[in-house]
């Protein structure tokens, strides 16, 4: 049997199975969680849960976490030390700006419990090439030996 790749998601993969205004990267992600979900071992953290209960709007929040249930997406719930001591770390190289703490968390996240891939939309502090190699960087500068892939949902589409 074939292992699968380990997928932690950040928020914004979820935020698009409703992103009417970008109808491009919806369909793609509701193609990822219709026909490809399956293929991986896929998990979100309690960080997401966190974000997705400070959404302003009840009704969108309600949506998003219903898709958690509806997707039967698995929840890892041990935020620790390590991870927030990593996420500080991240913040203070200037990976991630201060105010983006939340995404150093994801990436802290998914570097701690050894995801293969931390899947997001956000090119800008997640899902980015430069991003990837600073944090391997500094992830292996700490004893951090696996590599982690940070791409979106199009990048892991179409490999059946």
């Amino acid at each position: 049997m074939e292992k699968k790749f380990k997928i932690n998601l950040d928020t914004s993969v979820i935020n698009f199975i409703f992103a009417d205004d970008a109808p491009e990267k919806k369909e793609i992600t509701i193609d990822f969680f219709d026909n490809y979900l399956n293929d991986y071992e896929v998990f979100i953290s309690t960080i997401v849960l966190d974000e997705i209960n400070r959404t302003s709007s009840e009704d969108k929040k309600d949506k998003l976490l219903k898709s958690i249930s509806r997707y039967k997406l698995k929840i890892y719930d041990d935020i620790n030390r390590n991870i927030s001591d990593l996420a500080k770390i991240y913040v203070k190289r200037k990976v991630v700006p201060k105010n983006k703490y939340e995404d150093a968390l994801h990436l802290a996240f998914a570097t701690y419990y050894e995801f293969d891939i931390l899947l997001s939309w956000n090119f800008k502090h997640l899902a980015n090439i430069k991003k990837q190699e600073s944090v391997n960087i500094i992830n292996q500068g700490l004893g951090y030996r696996k590599m982690l892939i940070m791409t979106n949902p199009m990048e892991v589409l179409y490999e059946k």
